[in-house]
């Protein structure tokens, strides 16, 4: 999947995403500096989320708007009211976008409407986020779709019918390059929640880019993505989550997040590509295996015997593998003993 600045493949390094949510609390100036440290980090990208309230949900407080949930990190909030707390002013992002492009970091967005649709493409989102609780909004899908850019669908709370919705609707509607995210809904999520496989399942059904929504407080969930063959990790992003905002319990500071990155990396390069060949690094240890060297001393002449020959370390001589044809051979010269063995002696 490729963009405007990015390339998402099997062949580069994962593309690591810093989720800005509702963790700007407000102030555009930290916003601003959780780019900046998501960019120090090595983040390949940076996320807002683009919606307004009223057109996420009513402003009513009957129990339907109400969250009831006693693990939930927002037991007892309207929705309404929650919603106002983590939305990010539409008058910040262009500034967000530039301030972004200035440092060398993709920014892109969650749109949850098709007027915050038409929004970013007036200041140039180059892809866009469907999140786990939109990719059944087939209008929605449309209205991304028709933007014919690339689009990264999360998979929370999802079936396969559900998901095969969801990316149909993209390709008819003019989307070609789609990826998808295997995510847990729920926050912070469980490790064992996860069910990494369903990275290889969704590989397999759609030959599609698909990584991972990550919203637990370990790597491990995201190392083990790509061990799966994920491509994309997405994490929410805090300086401190000492700085309380509706999201900073489930969210990674800077370092973490730079380890993580580095970790990811590493493991990409330790998958490889599945050939056997014996790598530079490990040719100076070829003189560590076994080799057939004399243990006796040779008079020319004579034959060669499990007596004066043996399987010994270095590895200069022979290959163990040829221990049986030299056995009774005729040397053509004197050889002493502590001599590795060579098809010379026989000729």
């Amino acid at each position: 999947m490729k963009g405007k600045g990015f390339e998402i493949s099997n062949n580069k390094e994962p593309f690591v995403i810093a989720e800005l949510s509702s963790n700007h609390n407000g102030d555009i100036n930290y916003a601003k500096k959780l780019i900046e440290l998501a960019k120090i980090s090595g983040a390949s990208a940076v996320k807002l989320q683009t919606f307004k309230p009223e057109k996420m949900t009513l402003n009513l407080k009957n129990p339907f708007f109400k969250i009831s949930d006693p693990e939930s990190l927002w037991n007892d909030c309207n929705l309404i009211e929650l919603y106002k707390k983590a939305y990010t002013p539409w008058e910040w992002h262009e500034e967000l976008f530039k301030y972004s492009k200035d440092l060398g970091i993709i920014c892109f967005s969650t749109p949850s409407d098709n007027e915050a649709v038409d929004f970013l493409e007036s200041i140039n989102c180059p892809l866009y986020k469907v999140a786990s609780f939109e990719n059944c909004h087939m209008p929605l899908l449309k209205k991304i779709a028709s933007t014919k850019k690339p689009v990264i669908v999360s998979t929370g709370i999802s079936s396969l019918p559900e998901i095969d919705n969801a990316i149909n609707t993209l390709i008819e509607n003019g989307c070609d390059q789609y990826a998808l995210l295997v995510c847990v809904s729920s926050y912070p999520a469980k490790t064992e929640d996860y069910n990494l496989k369903r990275i290889k399942t969704l590989k397999e059904i759609y030959g599609c880019q698909v990584g991972l929504s990550d919203h637990t407080l370990n790597n491990i969930v995201s190392i083990s993505s790509i061990v799966m063959g994920g491509t994309i990790i997405e994490k929410h992003f805090i300086s401190d989550r000492k700085i309380k905002t509706l999201d900073s319990d489930f969210s990674i500071e800077p370092l973490e997040l730079k380890n993580l990155i580095s970790e990811v990396n590493l493991t990409k390069k330790a998958l490889g590509n599945g050939r056997f060949r014996i790598t530079a690094n490990e040719k100076k240890s070829l003189q560590f295996k076994r080799s057939i060297f004399c243990s006796e001393d040779i008079k020319k002449g004579e034959k060669v015997t499990n007596k004066n020959i043996s399987i010994v370390r270095p590895g200069y001589g022979l290959p163990p593998q040829r221990y049986q044809d030299i056995l009774g051979l005729t040397v053509t010269r004197d050889i002493t003993s502590g001599t590795p063995m060579k098809w010379d002696f026989f000729k």
